[in-house]
Parts: structure tokens; C-alpha cells; sequence
């Protein structure tokens, strides 16, 4: 599932590192390229300008997803990896980007009549979520009342709908933290119940 991150990711972390430091204003394209370690042609292959890198948030996103799902222990409960995941991307959210841009990009999502980043199933998030879900349904981790691709979709439904509290909240509570105690709770109803996982490893033995 591991790949190198792209160019074109590194180089929406590093705008989007730089709007959160420096206010996007006052963000050039030149320290973005300085920063990345790209060249002027790579940035304008992939961007045609500081306000396109407003609409990659969900490439910042998948890279977080990456880089956390690389340091996990591969033999950990798959429904555990997912509350995980979740955890800790919001709380890195919650650290590297300013409520009001994250609510400028939700918002923008819902209205746009071009590209919906965040909902194109290509990202990684997508092909990420399908194999955690298929790999815990196999293990007995996960139900198989629901075909992985409606979990799945429960999985993101819970978290946006976080998201989406947190920006018209202001951010005025801690996103890590509510995460942490709510996401089990809204995604609990996918966990296999003891039996099922039982059922499944003396399957497997």
C-alpha cells in the first residue's frame, strides 16, 4: 500500500505548511518551489498558480494518510488502524490548518461545478479505505453484513461529518481530541461482534 510521495503532493504539503505559517497572502510561489525541492517547471506541471494549491488539500491529506499508515504495525486490528488513521490525521489537521481555510475548501466542495478533490475516488484515501475495510472483513474484524465499499462510505461519511462540525464550530474545540472520543462511537456499528472474529480465525486455522 506504501508508495514514495509524488512531487505533486510534496509540494502541496509544503504550500500548505507555508499558508498556515505565513498566511497564504504572503506565501510566493518561489519559497513553495525553494521549499520543496522542485523545480519552476515541475510546480507549473502540476499547478497553474498559488490559487490551484487551494484545491489540493485532499493530496495534503492522502500524503498524511501515507506517511502514518507506513508506521503502523501491519498485524494491528484493521478497525483499530482505521479509528487511528482518522485520529491522527484530524489532529494534524487541528495543528497545520487554519479553520478558515479548511472551511473555504469544505465549503467550496459542496458548491463547485468542477472538480470535487476530496470525493475523486482515484485518491489514495479511497484505495487506502477499500483495502483496510476488505482486510478486516477477511480477518473478522469488520462485519460482512455490508459489502467494504458501504463501510467504506460510512467511514468517510463519520469523519466529514466531524470535519464539518469543527468548521462551523470555528474551530473552538479541539479536533484531535473529539475525534479520539467520537469516532468509535460512530463507527462502532461496523465492528464484527466477538463470534464473527472468533468464526473467522478458526476459519483461517
Amino acid at each position: 500500500m506504501a508508495k514514495k510521495e509524488s512531487t505533486k503532493s510534496r509540494i502541496a504539503v509544503v504550500a500548505w505548511k507555508l499558508f498556515h505559517e505565513k498566511g497564504y497572502e504572503n506565501t510566493t510561489i518561489d519559497e513553495i518551489i525553494l521549499q520543496s525541492g522542485t523545480s519552476k517547471g515541475s510546480f507549473y506541471h502540476y499547478y497553474s498558480g498559488k490559487d490551484e494549491l487551494l484545491g489540493a488539500l485532499a493530496d495534503v491529506f492522502d500524503s498524511w494518510y501515507e506517511e502514518f499508515i507506513q508506521e503502523m504495525d501491519q498485524e494491528m486490528d484493521s478497525y483499530e488502524k482505521l479509528i487511528s488513521l482518522c485520529v491522527r490525521v484530524h489532529e494534524r489537521i487541528e495543528e497545520e490548518i487554519p479553520v478558515q481555510l479548511l472551511s473555504s475548501l469544505y465549503s467550496a466542495q459542496v458548491v463547485t461545478k468542477g472538480d470535487r478533490h476530496l470525493v475523486n475516488q482515484n485518491r489514495y484515501y479511497y484505495r487506502m479505505l477499500h483495502q483496510l475495510v476488505d482486510e478486516g472483513q477477511r480477518r473478522g474484524q469488520i462485519t460482512r453484513d455490508l459489502p467494504y465499499y458501504e463501510v467504506a462510505k460510512i467511514y468517510t461519511i463519520c469523519e466529514r461529518a466531524i470535519i464539518y462540525d469543527y468548521c462551523i464550530s470555528d474551530g473552538s474545540y479541539s479536533l484531535g481530541a473529539y475525534t479520539r472520543r467520537v469516532m468509535p462511537m460512530l463507527f462502532a456499528g461496523v465492528r464484527a461482534k466477538e463470534p464473527e472474529a472468533a468464526h473467522m480465525v478458526s476459519e483461517e486455522n
